[in-house]
């Protein structure tokens, strides 16, 4: 057994860290997945005594978007991962080797940790025609991945080309592009996203490496403890949601004082993702695209991102304006609908002066209210 005094020093010669920056790094983590109070003190300890997890890493149908926000993590920073969290075997974009050399490395990761390495895919796998459209060391994708899922403690698709197809796969999808789930056949964690947040990767890699075993899923395979609340719920715009105002077109009034962009084609209320309540790489509010002023293109969701039209309404899964306020979808000219004109006579004289000022936005057009006219 390690006492704090071993920790602390391996804490301090492998991360450059002291020991309560370490704790608040391994506190993150417990509260990124959900687990109970002293759940740090367990990441700690395996993170600073057990091996580290070997992970044999590929690439196939993608555009490296994961690995390169991998590569922006902060907390920790690349090299801390791959040098002191986990042992990162295989990477073809990360080696220093190339060709033959790589190649043989990953045969002798695989032979040295049969039954205890992490598999993680990114990109999509190509099954049509043999598989001949993606080829690496002279194997097709659909060939790695089976000899190297053969020996896998676990396998994770890490983006949503590796979960669900994505943007490889959308329509008429002529290589047959297919996620690692559904061309091995059994359930795997996926980790969707264009691209993912690197710290549900890391999460995910945490949970394994503490307790020996995946965190929950849903019945996507996803982690529920980053995909099982609608982006919508945390959404820093929700309020202008519940509110009714609007952004309508971009660079309106609405737009410019950051209205919901549902109307514009958010599909934040039918996408399940941790993006607003996490954000991306450290840079603050504007590091998603809700907070840039775009909307979610809900590519966490296999039917929505890469199939469903950007600016095409988002289906409403759980939530509505209150009965007080504008539909989601109101008419142009269609005036004030008769359960909001109930609701607005219910609330009697004590606040006739606000039902006024809310019949009169009720009854404004789509035009005006674009035009700054709404109240």
């Amino acid at each position: 057994m390690y006492d704090d005094t071993q920790i602390s020093r391996e804490i301090a010669n492998r991360f450059d860290l002291d020991r309560r920056d370490f704790l608040k790094f391994c506190a993150a983590m417990a509260a990124t997945m959900g687990l109970p109070k002293g759940a740090e003190a367990q990441i700690a300890q395996a993170i600073t005594v057990k091996e580290r997890p070997s992970v044999i890493w590929l690439h196939f149908q993608e555009c490296t978007g994961c690995t390169e926000s991998m590569l922006r993590a902060e907390h920790p920073t690349i090299e801390k991962l791959i040098m002191e969290i986990i042992s990162l075997d295989y990477h073809e974009t990360l080696f220093a080797a190339a060709g033959h050399q790589v190649e043989a490395a990953r045969e002798a990761a695989m032979k040295k940790n049969w039954g205890k390495y992490v598999l993680v895919v990114e990109g999509a796998i190509p099954v049509k025609d043999g598989g001949v459209y993606c080829k690496v060391g002279g194997k097709t994708a659909m060939q790695l991945t089976k000899e190297c899922a053969e020996g896998a403690a676990a396998v994770i698709a890490i983006g949503s080309c590796a979960s669900w197809g994505g943007m490889p796969s959308t329509p008429p999808n002529p290589t047959g592009a297919t996620g690692v789930g559904e061309f091995l056949g059994k359930p795997v964690v996926t980790i969707p996203g264009c691209p993912p947040n690197p710290y549900n990767f890391l999460s995910t890699v945490v949970h394994f490496l503490t307790f020996g075993a995946l965190p929950a899923v849903d019945d996507k395979g996803r982690p529920k403890f980053a995909y099982s609340r609608l982006i919508h719920e945390n959404c820093e715009r929700r309020a202008h949601f519940d509110a009714g105002r609007f952004a309508l077109e971009f660079g309106d009034e609405g737009h410019r004082k950051g209205y919901c962009l549902y109307k514009l084609g958010c599909k934040g209320p039918e996408t399940y993702a941790n993006c607003p309540a996490i954000l991306f790489n450290d840079v603050g509010s504007g590091s998603w695209p809700v907070g840039t002023g775009h909307p979610c293109i809900g590519c966490t969701e296999k039917h929505i991102g890469f199939e469903k039209p950007i600016h095409a309404l988002a289906n409403l899964e759980n939530q509505r304006p209150p009965a007080g306020y504008p539909r989601v979808v109101e008419e142009q000219g269609a005036g004030a609908s008769i359960g909001a004109l109930a609701t607005v006579a219910a609330v009697g004289g004590l606040a006739i002066g606000a039902g006024a000022k809310l019949v009169g936005n009720l009854g404004k057009s789509e035009s005006d209210q674009d035009s700054g006219k709404q109240g």
